[in-house]
């Protein structure tokens, strides 16, 4: 949320000259949280819920229980896996051992590319803790972390089995796999 906050007042290093919907809008977010505006309201976080809920018109609904627990079981009975921005590496090595056909050297682009995927925003501001507290009191937030701490530990669940099972060998659960360990002969 912060991201895109200042994202669409800053822009990014891909495109720094591209004038962004609120170029000018100095405002920083925890102004924007004092005062209670639009931009920093939680139900305008970039949900995941609603996603990974699915069409139905109870799935739009912020702070829906329902909705959540729709998403959790879609995300686990829908999808062969669900990678977490702050694993992007191991994410890309599941694919490329599990779907080598697709994702051979995958790893090794990530690893050594030019890393033109990743975008940093031009300007960002750390928030004050009282900040966060009060964005973290609302509902939805508590729902979407609720989401996300779900997908993590999904994700680690996907990672720790596919890892056990490449290669014939074992990893450890728990200990951290190199790609050299997984990468397809």
């Amino acid at each position: 949320m912060l991201s895109y906050y200042y994202f669409i007042r800053y822009g990014d290093d891909f495109r720094p000259n591209l004038k962004r919907k609120k170029a000018g809008d100095k405002e920083s977010f925890d102004e924007c949280v004092d005062k209670g505006g639009r931009d920093c309201d939680p139900e305008n976080l970039w949900l995941q819920i609603p996603f990974f809920c699915g069409q139905s018109a109870g799935c739009r609904n912020s702070g829906s229980r329902w909705a959540l627990e729709e998403a959790k079981h879609n995300l686990v009975n829908n999808y062969f896996v669900v990678g977490i921005t702050e694993e992007l590496g191991d994410f890309i090595a599941i694919l490329e051992a599990t779907l080598p056909r697709f994702f051979r050297g995958a790893t090794d682009l990530y690893s050594n590319g030019h890393h033109s995927h990743l975008r940093k925003t031009a300007v960002k501001i750390t928030p004050k803790p009282e900040t966060i507290a009060k964005i973290q009191e609302s509902t939805v937030w508590k729902m979407e972390n609720e989401f996300y701490e779900f997908a993590v530990e999904q994700f680690h669940f996907i990672k720790n089995q596919i890892f056990e099972i490449v290669d014939g060998s074992h990893v450890p659960k728990g200990k951290r796999f190199t790609y050299e360990k997984i990468r397809p002969r």
